[in-house]
């Protein structure tokens, strides 16, 4: 059986864990393949609402096994603090696999990580200060910590000495702070590892194996396309790949083997941190679908920034992600305008631009060219099929798919799990 890949086609908080859990019952694995605890997901089963920060959001789903992948960083006492919360509601969480291969976030990626933020003052990247960003320097410069390393407590010391040599020096030199003992932090370290090692796996074969076997896998990402370190808005991005070639290094699953690539869209626009926003509204209208759309981050609790549907980034994640779908979210938070603007292409130096531009000087400049659509005010949470929501609702939907150039296979008109309409089905 085929793999699915479904991810962020925005700057996040589409909506992903509504979308994973829909899928979840059908699925065998969901997967994350990258990101960590600066990701959040929220899902509402019945009258119960999950925030989900590090745990695939099919470990809601019973049967489902979720797996953390090799490409995501894990801060091990969130882990356990979500698995404990998780447990505490009566929820199952004995199946999750988590990659031995995964990257460990120390407590002294996180201090590094806060330290930098704020000297960089009104030049900062807008991070969640969790670790995210120094834990993946730390993989790419070959000094990281992996989860594995936490069974071997000569070769976890070697490495957070290692490591520590030249953090203290900038710690202490640059940012006048207090070294880092490596002693505490590898007693912290070693102090999680008989926790997690009935989760701990080789992830790899697990998934391959289970693709071999028929079962379904389901690959989540953590933010959106726009916030990817290689295609996103450099260098306001995260740390690591959440496109669709992010899942298979982030697996160990080969691209041949992926047969959907589902991108979630909301049905406006939002961002969190800082960096270019060509829709953004800063006026009642933005405060407006704030307020009604609860936009604030799962994980960071900061308010989102709001604006139109962007089509130009939606046709970038369509064409960067090879997407086959689109999930269309809160599309009920649209309920009551009368008018619904719609950028559907930019203004840069006096010319019309349809495309993302790829310089970054260039999209800082854009301006939004909008086309209006007219609104509805009908309450659309009831609807259970296309046909249910009304014309101008339909027509909306109509147009954003047209731009955006995939189909619309799936609305949520609610944040309820049974509040969403399927059009066409993922499996």
């Amino acid at each position: 059986m085929p793999a699915l890949v479904l991810l962020g086609a925005q700057w996040g908080d589409e909506g992903k864990g509504k979308a994973t859990d829909l899928l979840g019952g059908s699925v065998d694995y969901v997967v994350r393949y990258q990101g960590g605890n600066n990701a959040g997901h929220t899902v509402v089963v019945g009258d119960q609402k999950y925030a989900l920060h590090l745990l695939p959001s099919g470990i809601l789903s019973p049967g489902c096994t979720p797996v953390i992948g090799n490409g995501v960083v894990v801060d091990p006492s969130v882990l356990l603090s979500e698995l404990s919360g998780l447990n505490e509601r009566g929820v199952d969480t004995s199946k999750l696999l988590i990659s031995g291969n995964a990257h460990v976030i120390t407590p002294y990626n996180v201090t590094v990580d806060k330290v930098t933020e704020r000297f960089l003052g009104k030049r900062k990247i807008g991070t969640t200060g969790r670790g995210i960003g120094p834990t993946y320097a730390d993989k790419i410069n070959r000094v990281g910590i992996r989860v594995q390393d936490l069974y071997d407590e000569s070769i976890l010391t070697q490495k957070v000495e290692a490591a520590l040599d030249a953090k203290n020096q900038i710690l202490t030199k640059l940012y006048n702070r207090r070294a880092i003992a490596a002693g505490q932090v590898v007693e912290e370290l070693l102090g999680y590892a008989e926790q997690i090692e009935p989760y701990v796996a080789d992830t790899v074969l697990v998934l391959n194996q289970a693709l071999e076997d028929d079962k379904v896998v389901l690959f989540e990402g953590g933010q959106g396309t726009l916030l990817d370190i290689d295609h996103g808005t450099y260098p306001f991005v995260t740390s690591s790949n959440p496109t669709a070639g992010g899942a298979c290094t982030g697996s160990g699953v080969g691209p041949t083997k992926i047969s959907r690539v589902i991108g979630i869209l909301k049905a406006y626009t939002t961002r969190v941190g800082a960096g270019p926003f060509p829709t953004e509204l800063l006026d009642e209208d933005g405060e407006a679908l704030r307020r009604i759309g609860g936009e604030r981050g799962v994980t960071t609790g900061r308010d989102r920034r709001c604006g139109w549907f962007d089509a130009v980034i939606a046709r970038y994640a369509t064409r960067v992600n090879g997407l086959t779908d689109f999930f269309l979210t809160k599309l009920d938070v649209l309920t009551g305008w009368e008018r619904i603007p719609v950028c559907v292409a930019y203004e840069i130096d006096g010319k019309r631009v349809e495309e993302l531009p790829y310089s970054q000087s260039d999209f800082h400049h854009a301006k939004p060219i909008y086309e209006t659509l007219p609104g509805w005010s009908e309450d659309i949470t009831k609807a259970k099929s296309f046909s249910d929501l009304p014309k101008n609702a339909q027509n909306y939907v109509k147009a954003l798919e047209e731009m955006s150039g995939a189909p619309i296979s799936a609305i949520g008109v609610g944040p309820g799990r049974d509040e969403t309409i399927e059009i066409n089905s993922f499996l």
